[in-house]
């Protein structure tokens, strides 16, 4: 096994029926207008109609994008491999947006994690 990164392979996210994603993830990052680097994430998915007070609804979203995209094998980090999942998110506002997912697949765990997800164009 090398260190570079691996080549873009697709097929489902593996155990994405098993997926999760912490209720700090979503309401400390995703939906926070005061994180250094998720109050920019915050803005794209408040223009989407999700809010604090309905962050389950975006648990729910991108676990459900998470069990039925495409993954690609994107990375091995130092802690496990890295998938990325694209798609669209309709939120409660009814708009429409690219999104792109990023999960990880711990090296002593068997089920992806979200690592983040951001505004990104199909492929």
């Amino acid at each position: 096994m090398t260190n570079e990164p691996s080549s873009k392979s697709s097929a489902r996210l593996p155990s994405g029926e098993h997926a999760i994603i912490s209720r700090d993830k979503i309401t400390d990052y995703l939906l926070s207008a005061s994180h250094p680097i998720g109050r920019f994430k915050a803005v794209f998915f408040f223009s989407l109609g999700y809010s604090i007070n309905n962050w389950e609804l975006l648990r729910q979203d991108l676990l459900h994008l998470a069990r039925s995209g495409e993954a690609l094998t994107v990375q091995q980090s130092p802690y496990g491999q890295k998938y990325e999942v694209r798609g669209s998110l309709v939120g409660p506002s009814g708009r429409r947006a690219d999104l792109v997912t990023v999960w990880i697949v711990l090296d002593s765990e068997t089920y992806p994690r979200l690592v983040t997800a951001y505004p990104g164009d199909e492929p």
